[in-house]
């Protein structure tokens, strides 16, 4: 592999508020983190590593190797800069490449044109070198390049992901505002889930959480559920390598589940969705599906994990009714979950208040641009009633 790759330094993004559950995931592989921002973290690692990142991440959304930075005041340095590098090494003319560019700069009123003097630099340079370019446009499926330009300051990246790693694969059939599968993960982590004990999902919309637990449980990583990744469309992609891991990741997966995961939603287009959604991701069998409304939902005699992710009230715009919601869920727990750890991911802090029950933990995420908070509550027989 050409030595473009020198630097050995890899940006690991997330979404807002999951850093902290990152850190967790990379630090069990091994690796130590050279530093932190709000959306991702950055360790040193080589361009194989990155196959183990792509594979076994499951709170991560694009992991990136560092290719160069280098201080700039205009597109014409960007432009030079970047033409510099031997990118005839690293793209062949049959690929096809995509920039993606983020620009906070006083240097430049638009991000699409730095894509777009990136984009001419690479193709004018292997046209150079080759006498063909690859194609380019907007899809970020094969070879994905991204540029960050802050003040005077840029960072060129390779995307070894290409399309984020939160599109596993198997959510066909999304339903009404889903969440996001890295997010999911990020909320089973927070919540120390790890399959010993059952996990009951009443409002399971399109089966999210639901699956995010069973691949959890199984022991099964998340990348395995995809085939397309960017560092395949890299030259010098090391096949025997990446089969070499599956393989290994694959026996590695568990068969059965330890504790039962029971997924309800009232709405029964809701459960067809989580099924198929299910069975694309290859656990539909070990899930139980129910249509029921939320308070109905079984839930074990032993301690389970209970997680609810209801409505904000951004469609629910009767204030009594979101509220009557919220209420119905402090009911739900107080009467049917004694002995078990009750979540509730909301970004509605008014409406939360109805729980009536006060929560252990308050922990903070985003889901897009809504701040929301993953309230858990130790479900005592007789809970201490109290506002959150």
């Amino acid at each position: 592999m050409t030595d473009i790759f020198k630097n050995n330094v890899v940006l690991i993004t997330c979404g807002r508020g999951l850093v902290p559950y990152l850190k967790k995931e990379v630090a069990a592989l091994g690796y130590d983190i050279i530093s932190e921002h709000n959306t991702g973290i950055e360790v040193r690692a080589s361009l194989v590593d990155t196959m183990l990142f792509n594979l076994s991440l499951r709170t991560a959304s694009h992991v990136m190797c560092l290719i160069k930075n280098f201080s700039c005041r205009n597109v014409d340095r960007l432009y030079s800069e970047v033409k510099s590098l031997p990118w005839e090494e690293l793209i062949d003319t049959c690929e096809y490449l995509s920039v993606v560019a983020v620009a906070d700069t006083t240097y430049l009123k638009n991000s699409m044109f730095a894509a777009q003097k990136v984009k001419d630099a690479v193709v004018d340079r292997i046209m150079k070198a080759k006498g063909a370019r690859p194609l380019s446009g907007p899809k970020r499926d094969n070879v994905v390049i991204s540029i960050f330009w802050k003040d005077d300051k840029c960072w060129l990246y390779i995307d070894t992901t290409g399309e984020k790693l939160s599109n596993r694969g198997y959510r066909k059939i999304p339903h009404t505002a889903p969440l996001r599968e890295n997010l999911a993960a990020g909320l089973l982590i927070a919540s120390g889930y790890d399959g010993k004990h059952a996990f009951v999902n009443p409002m399971c919309g399109s089966g999210t959480l639901a699956i995010e637990a069973a691949l959890i449980a199984l022991n099964r990583r998340p990348g395995l559920l995809r085939n397309n990744y960017g560092i395949k469309h890299i030259k010098g992609f090391d096949k025997n390598e990446w089969e070499t891991l599956r393989g290994k990741f694959k026996k590695e997966s568990l068969k059965k589940l330890s504790a039962p995961i029971i997924a309800a939603d009232i709405d029964e287009k809701a459960i067809a969705a989580a099924r198929q959604n299910a069975l694309t991701a290859g656990v539909s069998e070990l899930i139980e599906f129910h249509v029921c409304d939320f308070s109905d939902t079984p839930v074990p005699e032993n301690e389970s994990v209970i997680m609810l992710n209801p409505e904000y009230g951004v469609r629910l715009n009767d204030s009594d009714e979101i509220g009557a919601l919220y209420k119905g869920i402090g009911d739900f727990f107080k009467q049917k979950c004694a002995g078990s750890t009750g979540y509730v991911f909301t970004g509605n802090f008014k409406a939360a208040k109805q729980i009536r029950l006060k929560p252990s933990r308050r922990l903070e995420f985003f889901n897009a641009k809504i701040e929301c908070r993953l309230l858990e509550y130790r479900l005592y027989s007789g809970s201490q009633r109290s506002c959150v």
